[in-house]
């Protein structure tokens, strides 16, 4: 299908090695369904995403995180770090050879691709949806009394994060507080994070006079969060109340995020398994929120790779059609797995999954994603007072050496 090449320009986008079909935690309302068979890769059999094993480094090379509230008078910054993208159609190509560096994927692959975002004006709305994040979270803080000033970076696209940390460290920041645009775990949605720091801070200290600018601590995993949680409640009612009447007690809620490859999530978190079990916990918690003890699905989207890598299932798209056959008659999605309306959830849900309920006479409603609303917004707050505080580092923050891990190729320098 068309929203199959955004699954490379994704936050949490990845291709895997192919270990074999993982069996997978089988939670309420889980629903299992034939996977497609006809999804294309951009990223080749067997890699995932970027990753130098040099930069593997517990809690981003920076501090290590403690109990201990920080000194007094350290200058401290908050990091809001994401995925970037493009900004107009001259920026189409090169952002796309940014995020492929390295990876070998055909010149007319990439063409392909492009023309997707030229549908969209060259234009990711995820910029612009991050300024309107930072803009919000700076009104907080200040509303709140938190003197911290707060930066932005990106993965792929500007502003580069190795370009904002020597901005920090020419600003005089000593540490930083590093809120990704990722609520869960696994080597893309979290890991991956950490390794930009550490990048990051390897290249201001290859500068003269560098020394790795601040210290960096991620904040943890928030898809638990009330805040997080209120937000996405909030959206889902919303959504649910735009079907007719006689639909809304009948209409299955499905719950979507990011498909990865059965491999990669089976390393996700110290255990294993993670990335699925804190998505279910979240559905779970806006959907109780919303109509305690009410049935609902969590499904997949976005998903890249030859049919022979296993990735999770089932597809959002097939989902609905198995939901038909049941005879459902209505469906209201709710991207969870995502904190804003960029181009995937608005491809894969808004164009495709739409069009699919339409197909399927399913009436069809879509919820929106965290965004700027208020609870969320307070939430980034709350989570650096909680590290500010002293409070016992958590999942996210402080992680295993091992946790997460998937070997890639090494990552060519920008």
């Amino acid at each position: 299908m068309a929203a199959r090449y955004l699954a490379v320009c994704a936050d949490v986008a990845a291709g895997g090695p192919a270990d074999g079909p993982v069996p997978r935690p089988v939670a309420r309302g889980y629903r299992s369904v034939v996977p497609k068979q006809s999804d294309v890769a951009l990223t080749p059999p067997g890699q995932a995403p970027d990753e130098d094993p040099s930069l593997a480094v517990r809690n981003n090379g920076g501090a290590d995180p403690g109990s201990a509230p920080p000194p007094p008078g350290r200058r401290e910054a908050v990091l809001v770090l994401s995925f970037g993208g493009p900004e107009g159609h001259d920026d189409v190509m090169p952002f796309l050879e940014n995020v492929t560096r390295g990876r070998g994927i055909p010149p007319e692959r990439l063409v392909d691709v492009a023309e997707h975002y030229h549908h969209f004006g060259g234009v990711s709305p995820i910029n612009e949806q991050n300024r309107a994040l930072i803009a919000a979270v700076e009104a907080d803080f200040a509303a709140a009394g938190l003197d911290l000033p707060v930066y932005w970076g990106n993965r792929n696209w500007t502003p580069f994060v190795e370009d904002v940390w020597a901005q920090m460290a020419a600003d005089g920041i000593e540490h930083v507080y590093v809120f990704p645009t990722s609520a869960f775990a696994s080597a893309s949605g979290c890991r991956q994070y950490h390794e930009d720091v550490a990048r990051a801070r390897a290249a201001t200290a290859g500068e003269p006079g560098g020394n790795g600018g601040p210290t960096a601590e991620k904040l943890p995993h928030f898809g638990d969060h009330p805040g997080f949680v209120q937000a996405n409640a909030d959206a889902l009612a919303a959504a649910l109340a735009t079907l007719p009447e006689d639909q809304r007690d009948g209409a299955r809620l499905v719950a979507t995020a990011h498909s990865i490859p059965d491999a990669m999530a089976a390393k996700a978190g110290p255990t294993g398994g993670a990335y699925q079990a804190e998505l279910m916990a979240s559905a779970r918690l806006v959907v109780d929120a919303v109509a305690p003890g009410r049935e609902f699905d969590l499904v997949w989207q976005s998903r890249s790779g030859p049919p022979s890598v296993p990735w999770l299932e089932p597809d959002v798209n097939d989902h609905l059609r198995a939901l038909a056959a049941e005879g459902v008659q209505a469906v209201v999605l709710f991207p969870i797995g995502f904190v804003s309306d960029h181009v995937e959830v608005i491809w894969d849900l808004d164009n495709e999954a739409a069009e699919t309920a339409r197909e399927l006479g399913l009436g069809f409603a879509r919820a929106g994603t965290a965004g700027t609303h208020p609870r969320f917004v307070g939430m980034v707050r709350e989570l650096v007072a909680e590290r500010r505080a002293g409070a016992p580092a958590r999942l996210g923050t402080n992680c295993p050496a091992a946790c997460c891990f998937v070997q890639r190729p090494a990552r060519p320098a920008r």
